[in-house]
């Protein structure tokens, strides 16, 4: 009798656990799956997601996140699989090409991966991640002079993607110019304010300001004295930048490139871009400037930007002085982000890079 009661009670939760299995909601399973992704457990994770698929076997999604933790769970073959019935789908997008991509540089194939990010690019051009990705290809490759080119065309076509701004500082970096480094590192940092490569881009931008002015490249933009600004020949927007930032740049950096020189010499040049230059070159990150200056927050914004990377003490105890107005900062930071609109791109024709060495 107990013998049986056991079997009565045993086939009840096995008939109870096949009904609440056909009645979960695929949504459910891919929420739980993406929880186990989230926390390492790969394998778990391909375990629901084979049962999501199964009852919606027409979510792309559900599939292509099946792809990703077969990646990740280093089963290559499998993620290939999965991932291609989706790249020979209409469901196809750009993250389809992404997933593909890291499974093919991971069996070590650049050329490849370079071949399915250019097929991707065909169907989506308007794609800055897929630019993003190709750039990687070719840094990997030690081409970085196409590597330049798929970041800045990355950048031109969807100004508002971080990661192309990113790599492309820090790939200019290494060249002789640090104007690029100069414009695309502090767009990064505003578009992308509280991760490790926003504390990295501080420390990259505040070494490009020195070399900058250390290069000569500010000097001999100066407009000749006795000459006016506005009759001068009119330079294009990477001279016109240049130029601008001349203003009193060679008594204020003879005190050294600090955040506080960086004040006056940044005020000095956003009032000057204002007045000469903003209605030839418009430019998202310099009205962003002039509007910090308008509601008084250029300094604080300056020092948030330039501080840590200086002196770190001194910049917490700086902010410890200024709580009030670097609290405003933050507000304002986060009510009114940086939104870079299309059409203000002025890196025309061919990126050139001359490396002064390598990038690690």
């Amino acid at each position: 009798m107990r013998i049986r009661t056991l079997l009565a009670a045993l086939l009840l939760i096995i008939c109870c656990h096949g009904v609440s299995w056909s009645q979960t909601d695929a949504a459910q399973l891919y929420n739980t799956a993406r929880s186990f992704m989230h926390s390492g457990d790969y394998a778990n994770a391909i375990l629901v997601l084979n049962r999501a698929v199964k009852l919606s076997p027409e979510n792309a999604e559900y599939r292509k996140q099946l792809a990703f933790a077969y990646y990740l769970n280093n089963n290559l073959p499998q993620a290939e699989k999965v991932i291609k019935d989706v790249l020979n789908s209409d469901a196809v997008d750009v993250q389809t090409y992404q997933i593909e991509g890291n499974i093919i540089k991971a069996r070590g194939d650049l050329k490849g991966a370079e071949k399915n990010y250019r097929r991707g690019l065909k169907k989506f051009p308007a794609s800055g991640d897929l630019y993003n990705e190709l750039g990687q290809i070719y840094s990997d490759q030690r081409q970085y002079t196409d590597a330049l080119k798929a970041w800045t065309t990355g950048i031109k076509v969807e100004p508002r993607l971080p990661s192309n701004y990113y790599n492309a500082a820090k790939t200019y970096y290494y060249s002789k110019d640090k104007v690029w480094t100069v414009l695309y590192g502090e767009i990064f940092i505003d578009l992308e304010r509280y991760t490790k490569r926003t504390t990295e881009m501080k420390n990259i931008l505040l070494a490009a300001y020195k070399d900058l002015f250390n290069s000569g490249l500010v000097a001999s933009a100066a407009v000749p004295d006795g000459q006016d600004q506005d009759q001068s020949a009119s330079p294009d927007f990477r001279q016109s930048f240049l130029r601008a930032l001349s203003k009193g740049a060679a008594t204020i950096t003879s005190r050294g490139i600090t955040p506080e020189t960086l004040v006056m010499l940044r005020t000095r040049f956003v009032l000057d871009w204002s007045s000469f230059y903003k209605l030839l070159y418009p430019f998202s990150l310099f009205d962003y400037q002039q509007q910090l200056l308008k509601e008084g927050l250029f300094e604080a914004y300056n020092q948030w930007v330039f501080g840590p990377a200086t002196n770190l003490a001194a910049y917490k105890s700086w902010v410890t002085q200024h709580q009030d107005v670097m609290n405003r900062l933050i507000q304002y930071l986060n009510s009114h982000p940086l939104v870079p609109p299309e059409g203000q791109f002025y890196q025309e024709g061919k990126v050139t890079f001359e490396p002064q060495a390598l990038p690690q």
